[in-house]
Formats: structure tokens, sequence, C-alpha cells
């Protein structure tokens, strides 16, 4: 009987441990996804900032805040 048990509560641990790596993978993931978000806003903004008034130089910047947006 205490074979039984010992192997039952081994399976369970592999299986917790394998399901909790696949979660940090995950959250790595979005973490580099959010990050790269957030390079792209910035560059965004700093884009806007240097072209002042100027609307042609403006839409030009436009490609990073829509590259944020498909990030999303």
């Amino acid at each position: 009987m205490g074979i039984k048990q010992c192997i039952c509560v081994l399976a369970i641990a592999a299986l917790a441990t394998g399901c909790g790596g696949s979660q940090r993978k995950v959250n790595k993931s979005e973490a580099a996804i959010n990050k790269e978000r957030l390079s792209q806003v910035e560059a965004y903004n700093k884009c806007v900032k240097k072209a002042g008034k100027d609307t042609e130089k403006v839409e030009a910047c436009e490609s990073h805040r829509k590259a944020a947006e498909a990030l999303k």
C-alpha cells in the first residue's frame, strides 16, 4: 500500500512541476511582449516630440504607434 501512495505522490508532483514550467514560459513571453510594446510607445513619443508641429513627420511616427497596438 505504501508503494502505491508513493507512486501517486510522485506522479502528482511531476505533473505539477511540468505545468509550472509552461506557465513560467508564458509569463516570460508576455513580459517580453510588454517590454517591446513599451519600447514602441516610447519611440513614438520621442518621434512626435522631435517632429514638433511638422505634420508629415508626425505621420511618419505612426509606424511606432501601430506597432505598439499590434502587440496587444
